[in-house]
């Protein structure tokens, strides 16, 4: 990447997904009518997501998490990341009325997609508050559970963000996550792609790293629940974005192949 300063990228970050949120760009890297294609094909149901608003589905997931979580109604979420609110509103329909969900995004125009959302569902218990995932806006040990898709990817201080979800979940609490991980490293002109960080590929860890992460900020019963070869698992959805990655960069598609694993997984505070 041609400047790597913290601030830049999050500068970055922060532009294309908020051109994603007002249509200036298409939705991730698969495009309006890949969209269902690509959240069937990385775990969504077509029955739950038929009770979402139109746009809530952006194409930005890699996993389906929510279903990992086991909510129980009244219980409160955190979503970080939540975009346009895919996975703040199947927690919402979880948790009931008299439960709560808190989305998180540094993204002002995802965040007034998503409360158009909201308003257009009815569910008056999902908020969505600004804010970055390394100094989340929740108080300490108030909430029960959890939830990021394909977010922290692009978070500079990874291991930060970890230690921002063990401060803020109740002793006990439990996450379920789904993020990209590296079975092997990308090649240096991939990882150096400003196009390919804010596609969530040039910013993911190597698995090892990143679960190490995870278990030093505090927790436990770590639990892998799926593990998908993500540019297999949404198929042609990708081949555009990937193949301008791999021509602009001298690349062949056998440089990639393997090497970004979709996961989605599971861990408790201690």
């Amino acid at each position: 990447m041609s400047d790597t300063t913290r601030g830049t990228i999050v500068d970055i970050v922060r532009e294309r997904y908020g051109a994603i949120a007002e249509g200036r760009a298409p939705g991730s890297c698969c495009g309006d009518a890949g969209k269902l294609r690509a959240a069937v094909g990385i775990g969504y149901d077509t029955a739950e997501l038929a009770t979402l608003p139109d746009d809530a589905n952006l194409g930005l997931g890699c996993g389906a998490p929510i279903a990992q979580l086991d909510l129980k109604p009244g219980e409160t979420v955190v979503d970080l990341g939540s975009g346009a609110g895919i996975d703040a509103f199947l927690a919402a329909r979880a948790v009931g009325p008299a439960g709560r969900v808190i989305g998180v995004d540094m993204t002002p125009a995802m965040l007034a997609k998503a409360r158009e959302n909201a308003t257009r569902s009815g569910l008056t218990q999902v908020e969505f508050r600004e804010g970055r995932l390394e100094a989340l806006p929740v108080a300490d040990a108030s909430v029960d559970a959890v939830t990021s898709n394909c977010v922290i990817n692009l978070v500079p201080d990874k291991a930060l963000a970890f230690r921002e979800i063990a401060r803020v979940l109740k002793p006990g609490g439990r996450f379920a996550i789904s993020d990209l991980v590296l079975e092997a490293p990308l090649p240096e002109a991939v990882v150096h792609d400003v196009q390919a960080y804010v596609g969530c590929i040039a910013g993911a860890l190597l698995r090892e790293d990143y679960l190490a992460m995870v278990e030093d900020a505090g927790f436990e019963q770590v639990a892998l629940v799926k593990d998908l070869d993500y540019l297999a698992a949404v198929g042609d959805t990708l081949d555009d974005p990937v193949a301008d990655i791999l021509r602009r960069n001298g690349l062949a598609p056998e440089d990639l192949a393997g090497k970004i694993r979709s996961i989605t997984f599971r861990a408790v505070k201690r």
